[in-house]
């Protein structure tokens, strides 16, 4: 059984249509391509988590005032800093591949629609986007930070995924 179908369906239907709007030819060379970098890209949050004090959750509640780290389906990232007077700093990245949405997109002043939850879409009221791809992992600070401290470590560990993330999509571009 290759990589491709030892994924999930729903990891799959994000692989195809990625390869549609990526430039790469579908088919199931990129498919396996693009599966094992998911599964690198995976890897790399879950190795993210552990090191840097942060818990995986199913829920995040639109109203918590902490922050979450989120990683779509689609592997983009969506940092989602903590409540400061009601408003969120949030941050998507998308990572590169994909051509139908974009590159990177900061709001300084986010409002999540609804609250977070795995294989659900994130939506904002006011944010980067409007609207990811379903929700994969929501990882939070184990410790009770500060805000500013919460945002400083969401954001070390967001770019830090993104550069590893970068890397990983080399081996499929090339």
């Amino acid at each position: 059984m290759s990589t491709f179908e030892t994924l999930e369906p729903i990891i799959q239907d994000h692989i195809r249509q990625i390869a549609k709007t990526s430039g790469l030819q579908p088919g199931t060379e990129t498919y396996e391509m693009m599966a094992d970098a998911w599964l690198e890209k995976k890897a790399c949050f879950e190795e993210a988590l552990s090191g840097n004090d942060l818990e995986e959750v199913s829920f995040f509640g639109r109203a918590e005032a902490r922050g979450a780290l989120v990683l779509t389906y689609s592997g983009s990232l969506i940092n989602i800093g903590p409540q400061v007077e009601g408003l969120r700093r949030c941050e998507y990245t998308s990572i590169g591949m994909r051509t139908d949405v974009p590159a990177s997109a900061v709001e300084e002043a986010s409002i999540l629609e609804a609250d977070l939850e795995t294989d659900e879409p994130a939506r904002f009221e006011k944010g980067p986007i409007k609207s990811s791809s379903p929700v994969f992992k929501i990882a939070v600070a184990k410790a009770k930070l500060t805000a500013p401290e919460e945002e400083a470590l969401l954001t070390q560990v967001s770019q830090e995924l993104a550069e590893d993330f970068v890397e990983v999509n080399k081996t499929v571009i090339e």
